[in-house]
């Protein structure tokens, strides 16, 4: 057992070194504040982010090979006494300061399972194009309109989310949605307006490059938590909400292109 008081899990393909590295150099930065473990879950065969993460100070394991919510699973399964998680995409990258506070935060309000903040897209120059600013609502908001929650940069009590059993390993895209929700009834949501995070806005981003296989997996999560009563009406609301999240992921897409071409 360690006296760590964060553990944060980066599953990668371990394709995107000098963005891991820009991740790690983060993670560095906030274990100068608080005592952090760094779990980075790879395949095997990538030798050369193993070493890199490695040289962070990372604990590196292996990737099952069954898919984002697996792996992160195993990551979450070497914790050694850590009290609160925090999941970073490769790409993605903290903000010390503001995890700090969500950490203390949730050390103020022990029926608290899960602080969040403010989350800025930047694209691949680091540079700020949105703000995603979630505010207190955005917890109401988890099982009839969007999610509003960042993945990235999130913090949440591991005793809870062991207690929901993790992530579910049937999904794809909505596996942050379907935790943030089965936690809602663990306990309280804390919402703090501090950045605590920057997600990278690409391409090849996981949920930007497949909105509408995204959006249909929300619905389906969604529908599941709701009352029995409920569930056959859910998409005389679910559909519109799916269709304006497309339409808000398009503009925000159109803002940081026109960004990039700027730079």
């Amino acid at each position: 057992m360690n006296n760590h008081t964060l553990m944060v899990v980066i599953p990668t393909l371990g394709t995107r070194l000098s963005q891991l590295e820009q991740a790690l150099t983060s993670l560095a930065e906030l274990h100068e504040r608080i005592p952090t473990t760094i779990v980075v879950v790879l395949p095997k065969a990538q030798s050369e982010a193993s070493l890199l993460a490695a040289q962070y100070g990372a604990l590196v394991v292996p990737d099952p090979g069954k898919g984002m919510a697996e792996a992160v699973n195993h990551g979450l399964s070497q914790r050694t006494g850590e009290k609160y998680y925090l999941w970073l995409g490769d790409d993605d990258r903290v903000a010390p300061e503001g995890v700090q506070a969500l950490v203390s935060a949730l050390e103020q309000n022990p029926g608290a399972v899960v602080a969040y903040g403010h989350c800025e897209y930047i694209d691949q120059n680091n540079v700020v194009g949105v703000t995603n600013k979630a505010g207190r609502w955005a917890r109401f908001f988890l099982p009839w309109g969007p999610n509003f929650i960042p993945h990235p940069g999130t913090v949440m009590s591991l005793d809870a989310l062991e207690a929901v059993g993790g992530y579910d390993p049937r999904l794809s895209y909505a596996l942050d949605l379907d935790v943030f929700l089965k936690l809602r009834r663990h306990g309280r949501f804390l919402s703090l307006p501090v950045v605590a995070s920057q997600f990278r806005w690409h391409a090849d981003s996981l949920t930007v490059a497949d909105r509408k296989a995204s959006g249909a997996e929300a619905m389906v999560v969604k529908r599941r938590h709701l009352p029995r009563l409920l569930r056959p009406v859910s998409g005389l609301w679910n559909w519109p909400v799916a269709w304006a999240a497309q339409v808000a992921a398009h503009l925000v897409g159109h803002r940081m292109k026109r960004l990039a071409g700027q730079q």
